[in-house]
């Protein structure tokens, strides 16, 4: 059964195994506008909780994305970098932005669920 989980920054992360595919959110992308750039790390780079981990820019602004858990960069999506757009059109689907091996899956404890995102997000407008 794969969990997934929100951060405050608007990331999510899809846990299974040891393994997190993390990506933004719809409500990300919606604030971001046309997104029309994406750099993703490196594979084999270490990201580390709370840190930079890619850059996503739109027509409005660049933004960075943060690593929801510390580990180690195993897969990223070529395809979102070769067509940007997938961000807009399928934020929590296709347009997953990197997999990462967790180092310290605790880190995930105090991480909303989607109802709890739900209500973070309506508490923002």
């Amino acid at each position: 059964m794969s969990a997934i989980k929100f951060t405050e920054d608007h990331e999510w992360i899809r846990v299974e195994g040891d393994v997190g595919t993390v990506g933004i959110t719809d409500f990300a992308q919606n604030q971001l506008g046309d997104v029309v750039f994406v750099e993703l790390p490196a594979v084999g780079r270490r990201v580390t909780k709370g840190g930079d981990a890619a850059v996503v820019e739109s027509v409005k602004a660049a933004s960075e994305v943060y690593a929801p858990v510390t580990g180690e960069v195993i897969e990223i999506n070529q395809a979102i970098v070769d067509e940007p757009a997938k961000v807009n059109a399928e934020p929590m689907a296709g347009a997953w932005f990197f997999k990462v091996r967790l180092a310290n899956p605790s880190e995930l404890d105090g991480m909303m669920d989607e109802a709890g995102y739900a209500a973070f997000v309506d508490g923002q407008h």
